[in-house]
Formats: C-alpha cells, sequence, structure tokens
C-alpha cells in the first residue's frame, strides 16, 4: 500500500471508528453487519452500505483485508445482518475474484460512491442469508 493510501486509510478508519459508527449503529433503520471478534469472541457491530438480492446480502469492503470485519469474517464466517430493521443470520463470504468496481454499481448508489472515494483496496462481501 502506498503511503498516501495507508494515510487515507488512518485518517478514514479514525473517523469512522470514532464518529461516524457511534452515530450509524443507533440509527434504527441503518444496515448492520454483526461479526464475532476474531480474538474477543464478542460481538461487533459495523455499520453499512450494500444491498439484498434473494437469499444474498452483497457489500463491497472499501480496506480490503484491512477492514476489521473482513478479518472477523475470515475466522468467523457466522453473521448477522440487519437490514431495514429485522435481524437476518448468516454465512459470509469474501470474494477476492469479484470485481468490487462492477459490484458496487448493482448496489446502493450513495454509499456506492463514498465507498469509492474513500476505499483504498475494494473487495466484495457476499453473505449467504438462512431464512
Amino acid at each position: 500500500m502506498s503511503r498516501n493510501a495507508d494515510r487515507k486509510h488512518r485518517a478514514v478508519t479514525a473517523l469512522q471508528r470514532r464518529v461516524v459508527n457511534p452515530v450509524m449503529r443507533r440509527l434504527p433503520f441503518q444496515t448492520l453487519l454483526e461479526t464475532t471478534g476474531r480474538t474477543s469472541g464478542l460481538p461487533r457491530r459495523t455499520p453499512l452500505g450494500g444491498r439484498r438480492t434473494g437469499d444474498s446480502f452483497w457489500l463491497v469492503s472499501e480496506f480490503g483485508e484491512r477492514s476489521q470485519y473482513v478479518r472477523n469474517i475470515r475466522v468467523h464466517p457466522e453473521v448477522r445482518v440487519r437490514i431495514r430493521g429485522r435481524w437476518y443470520e448468516g454465512t459470509a463470504h469474501v470474494l477476492p475474484g469479484d470485481d468490487p468496481v462492477a459490484r458496487l454499481r448493482t448496489l446502493p448508489r450513495y454509499n456506492s460512491a463514498a465507498v469509492r472515494a474513500l476505499g483504498t483496496e475494494l473487495l466484495t462481501v457476499r453473505v449467504d442469508l438462512r431464512r
């Protein structure tokens, strides 16, 4: 990762961790991804954008393997997703072979624009939801 990309990653994640995420997690209809902490074993909730398509929920991680929730998924793929106020259980899959830029075109416009603008290492994640 280049020096500028590393600085961008640190600045964006600090802002998200301290300001944006605590506020967004409290909004009742904000989409949340709940993972299990890879070290602590505690539930970790991350506000994000994505789209449900059939029995799958698709999202693009803006920092790829550096995202804490992606690292948690690698260890504990069983997750929960809150979509429009309702929780769904599922299994998350990191898809390095998928084209994240093309995937962003199928996801909500404003979130996709933010991911493209702020992201440094885009990575697609699919959650297979259980009924």
